[in-house]
């Protein structure tokens, strides 16, 4: 495959257009960390965007930032970190569970809508995205958005480019909020709960005022894996409190309290609950160096251990929980089980399912993203026309 990396966006933009007139097709990618995620690209020339790199704008006073799309996320966050500020949606990083190398780029992120732990009260990263300049399928800069946070103009714009994985354009710049930093953060441990219950304790705990700003369960199969198995023994349920030092000790105890009459707490102080969320964030379990199929499962917080039981009747499956159980990791056994899995999600209210792992052969044979409906599907055709009339951009990627 021939790497077209331009450095300009007029570059990119010329480069597009000669694609467009031959019909030629084109894989759109960043830094490449996200190698074989979705459906194959027929597409033997990839365009990257690594040379389109370095911060634009930034003032931390107006917590916005604008960086061009091939800006590496360490670097993002390095210059955040130091203006004491953050990406609230807490993007993991899927090179150890994809086995992959490179370099995450922030307009990765915000292409494939990469979203952690703290999704769940701060939204995904397509909600912290402002503005977005790309250029479509026939080689024009288009601009979506801006700076100033009420400024709505061309938003749904920049939504549907968030989580389009490159199929509608090719990001070259793009603009997101940046709010502070925590802080301080401590972690509750709920021990000896088996999914059902800990589903329980965490709507509970959701529901106290106390801001929970993270809330998963690791059963036994997981549980020892993380913190190099240092967590209490049993299974855990895990509770995450951040924010001004004083603030997190008063709603800690609180938490605290209330969780008692669950299960047996415990606390985890600042290193060690960093530590376990950014294993949770980054899938650390399924980091095992196979090709063993791994599912991300987005449902209702309160069916996703239904589904894993469900599951469990008739394949082989491992699975631990985020976003208070509405999303769930699965690692299958054997093959991907596609058609068991969404069928299940079907039966118990809806869903959708993400094929992040599997085989050359298992990909080839599987949809990677969950169908759509056909009326969502034949919308979804019409957009990609709109932006990408010759559909050169990622062929095939999403289905």
């Amino acid at each position: 495959m021939i790497d077209l990396r331009p450095t300009s966006e007029d570059e990119a933009a010329a480069i597009v257009r000669a694609h467009a007139e031959t019909g030629r097709p084109l894989a759109i990618c960043g830094g490449n960390t996200r190698s074989g995620f979705g459906n194959a690209v027929a597409a033997e020339d990839r365009l990257r965007s690594t040379g389109l790199s370095g911060v634009v704008a930034y003032n931390p006073g107006e917590m916005v930032m604008t960086a061009r799309s091939g800006t590496p996320l360490a670097e993002v966050e390095a210059a955040l970190s130091e203006s004491g500020q953050m990406l609230a949606f807490e993007p993991m990083d899927h090179r150890p569970v994809m086995g992959t190398s490179g370099e995450p780029t922030i307009g990765g992120v915000f292409a494939a809508n990469v979203s952690g732990p703290r999704r769940l009260v701060a939204g995904a990263a397509r909600d912290s995205l402002l503005g977005v300049r790309f250029i479509n399928g026939k080689g024009e800069i288009i601009k979506a958005g801006g700076r100033v946070m009420k400024n709505v103009t061309g938003l749904d714009l920049v939504k549907l480019i968030a989580g389009s994985h490159g199929t509608l354009g090719f990001l070259t710049e793009v603009t997101f909020r940046v709010p502070p930093s925590a802080k301080t953060e401590r972690t509750v441990v709920l021990s000896g709960l088996n999914d059902a219950e800990a589903a329980g304790a965490m709507a509970a705990a959701m529901a106290l005022p106390v801001e929970v700003s993270g809330a998963a369960h690791l059963p036994l199969t997981v549980t020892w894996k993380f913190l190099a198995g240092k967590l209490p023994e049993g299974e855990a349920t895990v509770l995450r409190i951040e924010g001004l030092a004083g603030s997190v000790e008063v709603r800690l105890e609180k938490l605290a309290a209330a969780m008692s009459a669950f299960a047996t707490v415990t606390r985890l102080e600042q290193p060690e609950s960093r530590r376990l969320w950014q294993e949770i964030r980054d899938v650390l379990p399924y980091a095992d160096g196979t090709l063993r199929p791994v599912w991300r499962v987005s449902v209702a917080p309160g069916t996703g251990h239904r589904l894993v039981a469900a599951l469990r009747l008739e394949a082989g499956v491992d699975a631990f929980y985020d976003w208070q159980g509405g999303l769930v990791w699965m690692r299958m056994e054997a093959g991907p089980e596609a058609e068991l899995v969404r069928r299940f999600i079907k039966v118990l209210g809806g869903g959708h399912a993400t094929l992040i792992r599997a085989s050359d052969a298992a990909r080839a044979a599987t949809a990677a993203f969950h169908p759509e409906p056909e009326a969502v599907a034949m919308l979804s055709r019409r957009v990609k026309e709109k932006f990408d009339p010759a559909g050169i951009f990622n062929p095939g990627k999403m289905g």
